[in-house]
This record gives C-alpha cells, sequence and structure tokens, in this order.
C-alpha cells in the first residue's frame, strides 16, 4: 500500500509541475486570458482543499483524495495544452 501510494505521490508532483509550467507560460503573456487563467487558479485551489477536508472529515482516505487532485490536473493540463484559437 505505501509502495502505490508513494508512486502516486511522485506522479502527481510530475502531473503538478507540468500544469505549473503550462500556466507560467499563460500567465506570462499578461493578457485577458492570463488574468482569467489566474482567476480560475485561485477559485479551483480553494474549491479542491475544501473537497478533501470534506472527503478526508467524512473519512475518506489520502488515495481518494490524491486520486481527485490528480484528475484535476490531468484535465488542467488538457486543457492548458489546447492550441489557442485566433
Amino acid at each position: 500500500m505505501w509502495w502505490k501510494l508513494s508512486y502516486d505521490l511522485a506522479a502527481a508532483n510530475l502531473e503538478a509541475q507540468r500544469v505549473i509550467a503550462l500556466r507560467m507560460m499563460k500567465l506570462t503573456k499578461g493578457d485577458a486570458a492570463a488574468q482569467k487563467e489566474a482567476h480560475k487558479m485561485v477559485n479551483e485551489k480553494l474549491q479542491a482543499s475544501v473537497e478533501a477536508a470534506a472527503t478526508l472529515a467524512a473519512g475518506g482516505s489520502l488515495d481518494t483524495v490524491l486520486r481527485r487532485y490528480r484528475t484535476i490536473m490531468r484535465a488542467n493540463a488538457k486543457r492548458l495544452s489546447k492550441p489557442r484559437r485566433r
């Protein structure tokens, strides 16, 4: 069990680094899309922390929280990787 959790944490770290890099590229543009992304990022962090706390308070496992975070990160990476339409 600890091996799987360790692997999942390492994978989540790599996914998070990718999303951070993609977001930084978007934020450095400083345009309206960058501002929208910044607001989305802050709101998403708040929502995710509340959801994680609720899951744990209800007896959920760290593995459940981590799976949810990874789902969110994969969705962000996919969204941020899409070519921008002009």
